[in-house]
């Protein structure tokens, strides 16, 4: 099962990106986690480009997410919303259409100790607009500051709920394959 992270902050002490490299070392074989390099070298949406001339970099982010079997999403909050530099990469991904009916989970890692609540509601919103099957189950990091150090979430009843909701993405990549109609591995 080939998961694709996405990380929707761009800075190099993230605390979602500290999540995804934390899901990364709890990812074992047949399993297999791919962090996009990131979502900053994309440029901004325009559908005339769209049209006329994909980026490259966008034929690379769709081609990637149209190989992977599922997505795990793990976004800051800002404004009580997602962060802008993901909210583009989703509009690049509307035209293509390949988060379509692919199963995604969602993680937040905020200071606050709301854990990134709104940001998950918007982005499950968005993603279900998208046609993307969004699994119910997702990961909430409140007051993230206290359970991540040097880069890796170091609180283990946050690490057992990453592992917990990587084995949650399993089952709906498993049930999407058997409501497809695909062999299921």
């Amino acid at each position: 099962m080939k998961i694709l992270g996405l990380c929707g902050s761009l800075r190099s002490g993230s605390l979602n990106a500290a999540v995804l490299r934390s899901a990364a070392e709890l990812t074992v074989p047949p399993r297999e986690l791919v962090v996009d390099p990131g979502l900053g070298r994309l440029p901004f949406f325009d559908a005339e480009v769209e049209e006329t001339a994909l980026p490259e970099v966008v034929a690379e982010l769709r081609a990637a997410v149209g190989a992977a079997d599922c997505v795990l999403i793990v976004s800051p909050e800002y404004a009580h919303g997602t962060s802008g530099v993901l909210k583009n990469a989703l509009e690049w991904m509307i035209g293509g259409g390949e988060i379509c009916d692919k199963p995604v989970a969602l993680a937040s890692a905020s200071p606050a100790v709301t854990g990134g609540d709104r940001a998950r509601a918007w982005l499950a919103e968005t993603l279900a607009m998208m046609g993307a099957r969004v699994i119910p189950q997702e990961l909430r990091i409140p007051q993230a500051t206290r359970k991540i150090a040097d880069g890796r979430i170091t609180d283990e009843p946050t690490r057992a709920a990453l592992a917990g909701l990587l084995d949650d993405l399993a089952v709906a990549v498993a049930e999407a394959r058997e409501a497809d109609g695909t062999l299921t591995s």
